[in-house]
């Protein structure tokens, strides 16, 4: 069949929503269907490499149309439904249209088209905001005219009152992580940061935790991986405060990084799971009340650790780096439930939704 995926953001572009298309889509194409990428064209890219894959008409088999939108704002809506009008015909010969998180590309075209099966995946919550009444609003009316939904975190059925189809929390490549040649011991003292630099994602209270622990473990270094609006204030704290971090902006491939690492630092699914199957201890840190239930109403919350600030941090740290024994105990046991998260069942969900 023909599966018409709706994504505001993809491939090479980084960042769990991109992923997560992008690997099941692939493992849709290996099952023999036809999979179509709609997306925005980032044109704001330095990468050679990310410039010719952002040209490129397909991806692992997948068919990819750029789209121009144009800047945010009340019109961009508009922009977008123009340029989908361009490729009714593609939309019209689709069995199978998901849309993910953006249900609004596709609002005029659900009237168009009052038979055709239309699918949500809910991704997560606005930036570092509790959800107003607009955007619960809009998670409802996409639940409403979808035909099921795949939810990604328990906490939207507490915070938008969405009744999810599925519930999934992302998953890895338990195979490439097995058979990857490691080459490189883990050491005690190295501590991986993995997402934006935004406050959502916590990057400061890290490091002001980093700053007081150092004070006993010296020999603790920090590399981190990502980049944001906060990277040039964290940076100068670093540096202030003389501490052993290394910033390495966006990094595409996190695998050698992360199998040198003893903690992992970072609050988002997908780095949260890509540690756990890379037996790394997870600490992750919520700034506001929805966070906190992104974190704790999760099958692996018992397996990380999960602070509201640095000096919870810090104490997390010390009682880890204090007791080895413990701390193997909690990956161990992280491993065992993430390995079974794959992507061959996540794309198995997909079609369970569609068949339903």
């Amino acid at each position: 069949m023909t599966i018409l995926f709706f994504a505001r953001r993809f491939y090479p572009l980084i960042g769990g929503v991109e992923k997560h298309v992008l690997e099941v889509g692939k493992r849709l194409v290996k099952k023999g269907h036809r999979v179509i990428v709609i997306t925005e064209d980032e044109k704001n890219t330095n990468s050679k490499n990310q410039q010719s894959a952002l040209l490129s008409a397909t991806i692992e088999g997948i068919e990819i149309i750029r789209i121009s939108a144009g800047n945010e704002g009340k019109l961009k809506k508009f922009r977008v439904w123009l340029q989908l009008l361009k490729h009714i015909g593609i939309i019209k010969s689709a069995d199978i249209v998901h849309c993910h998180d953006i249900f609004f590309w596709y609002l005029p075209f659900r009237f168009l088209f009052p038979l055709k099966k239309v699918y949500t995946t809910f991704h997560g919550y606005e930036g570092n905001n509790i959800p107003n009444k607009k955007a619960i609003l809009m998670h409802k009316l996409a639940e409403k005219l979808s035909f099921g939904n795949i939810c990604v975190g328990d906490f939207l059925k507490k915070w938008y009152g969405t009744k999810p189809t599925f519930v999934t929390y992302g998953a890895v490549d338990v195979d490439t992580q097995r058979t990857r040649n490691n080459k490189q011991k883990t050491d005690k003292n190295i501590i991986v940061f993995l997402g934006r630099l935004e406050e959502e994602t916590g990057i400061m209270e890290y490091l002001k935790a980093l700053k007081e622990i150092s004070k006993k473990y010296q020999k603790l270094q920090l590399t981190v991986l990502g980049d944001g609006s906060q990277a040039n204030e964290a940076k100068e704290y670093a540096g202030h405060n003389k501490l052993n971090a290394e910033f390495k902006g966006f990094v595409k491939n996190t695998d050698n990084h992360l199998e040198r690492a003893s903690f992992v630092f970072t609050s988002r699914y997908l780095g949260i799971l890509e540690s756990l199957v890379s037996k790394k201890y997870v600490l992750a840190v919520y700034n506001n009340e929805i966070k906190k239930d992104y974190l704790q109403m999760t099958p692996f919350a018992n397996f990380i650790s999960i602070s509201k600030n640095s000096n919870e941090i810090r104490d997390q740290l010390y009682k880890y780096l204090s007791d080895e024994k413990l701390k193997n105990i909690k990956i161990s046991n992280g491993y065992t439930w993430v390995k079974n998260q794959t992507w061959e069942k996540m794309t198995d969900t997909y079609l369970k939704l569609w068949s339903n």
